[in-house]
């Protein structure tokens, strides 16, 4: 299993009075999770950016047991991939997926306490539906956007009134050169959001939990986000 670490990150909003541990999961595509349970626990929710499984690869044996041992943690909110959009045993996954106590964010979001959770799913780019983020903009408490791709962001979330948006898909940018990637899936060659905050900390995109890719990767390890949501100081 290549190298997997655990990256804090910090963000701090007047719309948080009480602090919150999430985590942020991307890109597992169907690979080992073990390492990682240990990080999970005493958390206040789990969140899932997308990619369980590996549409280039059958199998779904560790995405569903992950999903349950998940929610066996904590609650676990899951938006939707390219991968689970694209793979050709999408309709069998779902079937097991949706069994699993896991909140399924397609297009829509739910209340948290005090954060509003939403969910843009992947799609060919003609069918991106993103108008649900008019109604999540007006909601109270801090708007927090799971949406598997970065490149997503200017495009369809950057006029909206969401705090944070969470995003996986590019995988680091595989080789990373002066803390910058060589190719992301959506951005091609030197991709502009591969792992940490942009937009003045609007979009935070996680390396992946794991390389799904035949090309090794190079000053880029997977990860796993540990998001910790406090008030204003």
């Amino acid at each position: 299993m290549a190298e997997r670490v655990i990256t804090r990150h910090v963000v701090r909003s007047p719309r948080i009075t009480k602090p919150l541990t999430l985590a942020v999961v991307s890109d597992l595509h169907n690979g080992p999770y073990a390492d990682v349970l240990p990080a999970l626990q005493g958390l206040d929710a789990i969140l899932i950016a997308g990619d369980m499984i590996n549409r280039h690869k059958p199998g779904y044996d560790y995405a569903i047991p992950f999903l349950k041992a998940a929610a066996d943690i904590a609650p676990t909110f899951y938006s939707i991939g390219n991968h689970e959009w694209k793979a050709a045993e999408r309709d069998a996954y779902w079937q097991e997926a949706v069994k699993c106590p896991v909140t399924v964010l397609h297009n829509r979001f739910v209340s948290f306490g005090e954060v509003v959770i939403g969910g843009l799913s992947s799609a060919p780019r003609k069918a991106v539906d993103a108008s649900f983020l008019a109604d999540m903009e007006k909601q109270e408490g801090f708007r927090l956007l799971l949406c598997h791709h970065p490149e997503y962001f200017k495009r369809y979330v950057a006029g909206h009134d969401i705090d944070l948006t969470l995003a996986g898909h590019a995988h680091g940018g595989q080789i990373n050169l002066l803390n910058r990637g060589v190719y992301a899936p959506g951005q091609g060659v030197f991709p502009r959001w591969t792992h940490g905050a942009y937009f003045g900390g609007k979009l935070l995109v996680s390396r992946g939990m794991t390389n799904s890719s035949g090309a090794p990767r190079w000053g880029n390890p997977c990860e796993m986000i540990l998001l910790e949501l406090g008030p204003e100081e």
